[in-house]
């Protein structure tokens, strides 16, 4: 082989390389690291939204068990945690609290819009905006 071919060789071993450890998902940009976030009281989960931009008022709030094994439809609400930084998959298995929401300050085509938030460990570890008539309208938190 040609030293000329082995550096070509090389190059590209290399940039494949770069691209798997910088890029591991394929998709051409690097998976936010996740961040813990306090959630503790009622102030905190309040301002964690407020640092939004989002007004909302607590309705609701009930003990949840997050799934060890991810459905389809909970493997889609998981890729929304994983882009906001929420450490969600950490705590598959693992009984948490949900605090629903009523967001003040939103509502597009009169839809009354609805807020979650996953706790567990006084941390959150998903948070979700979505339409109160069975989540026809979707968004990340963030």
């Amino acid at each position: 082989m040609s030293k000329k071919l082995l550096k070509i060789l090389l190059a590209a071993v290399a940039a494949t390389a770069a691209i798997i450890i910088f890029f591991p998902d394929g998709k051409g940009e690097k998976p936010p690291e996740t961040e813990a976030v306090a959630a503790a009281t009622v102030s905190d989960r309040i301002n964690y939204f407020a640092s939004h931009g989002w007004e909302v008022e607590e309705i609701a709030g009930k003990m949840v068990t997050i799934p060890a094994d991810f459905s389809p439809v909970y493997e889609e609400y998981a890729k929304i945690q994983d882009k906001q930084g929420l450490p969600l998959r950490e705590f598959a298995g693992r009984d948490a609290l949900l605090y629903v929401y009523q967001v003040k300050n939103y509502s597009p085509d009169s839809k009354k819009m609805l807020a979650e938030l996953l706790v567990c460990d006084d941390t959150a570890i998903a948070s979700l905006v979505y339409s109160e008539d069975g989540g026809s309208l979707k968004m990340a938190v963030s």
